[in-house]
């Protein structure tokens, strides 16, 4: 099945995203196909991740053709492979972890949600301890966007279990929220502007790259940047001339 740029409509990426957030820099593509496909594989039910809000997202779908569209992901810049020793990890893109952040932001703010319209008391804070400090402090602003109140008892009791800069930040939002101070609108807009810009994607193009040894530039295609990643290569710094003369010159030698 090819995959086209219209296939993935947002809702698609931001489930394979979601799923990604689970086994960042800790597994590779089969997992993460598993995940979406809601398989019982025991080490998927062995790490919990079937608990995964988009467990069994494409669970109608085959292996191979959930595989192809993560790959999709990967060629469109919202994933990446990295190898730690000769094993391939899943890891975000400076553009897929934007999203994501914003997509886990907002899901923080909905579990708050949840539990104070069940009137559930208030969980241990150290929960959100040690979460990525971008994330965090864009949740803290959709808190103080919000302008609610209700949030209030949350904050206090977070701000006793974080570290000094998170409690600054948690300070800051009560008091906004106390205030009733103005909401940016412009910042919120542009945020959403930015994400949604970046949902977009961007096609995989080919990249001109300089030879360190005769100084020509020369085109390294999308295919090559695919092969390269996926073998866990560095990208070329000699162009392909010079890269032929350096085998020849092994050979006569």
């Amino acid at each position: 099945m090819k995959i086209n740029r219209n296939t993935l409509t947002v809702d698609k990426k931001l489930a394979i995203l979601r799923a990604a957030d689970e086994i960042i820099g800790q597994g590779g593509r089969t997992i993460l196909a598993k995940i979406l496909k809601g398989s019982r594989d025991k080490k998927v039910l062995a790490l919990g991740l079937d608990r995964c809000p988009v467990y069994g997202y494409f669970k109608s779908e085959k292996i191979a053709d959930i595989t192809e569209k993560i790959d999709w992901m990967i060629d469109h810049d919202f994933l990446d492979i990295e190898y730690f020793g000769k094993l391939p990890m899943i890891v975000f893109t400076d553009r897929g972890w934007k999203i994501e952040a914003d997509q886990r932001a907002d899901e923080l703010l909905s579990e708050w949600d949840l539990w104070i319209e069940a009137g559930k008391p208030i969980p241990n804070m150290e929960y959100l301890k040690d979460r990525n400090r971008h994330m965090i402090f864009l949740f803290l602003d959709k808190i103080k966007e919000s302008g609610d109140d209700k949030y209030i008892p949350y904050l206090e009791a977070w701000e006793k279990v974080d570290y000094k800069k998170v409690r600054g930040k948690i300070r800051e939002t009560i008091s906004a929220i106390e205030s009733n101070a103005p909401i940016d609108n412009m910042a919120v807009q542009k945020r959403k502007e930015e994400i949604e810009q970046l949902l977009n994607g961007a096609a995989p193009q080919d990249l001109i790259l300089k030879c360190w040894e005769c100084g020509n530039r020369f085109v390294f295609t999308v295919g090559e940047q695919k092969f390269f990643k996926q073998k866990g290569f560095q990208f070329p710094k000699r162009c392909p001339i010079c890269i032929n003369k350096k085998r020849i010159g092994f050979k006569n030698f």
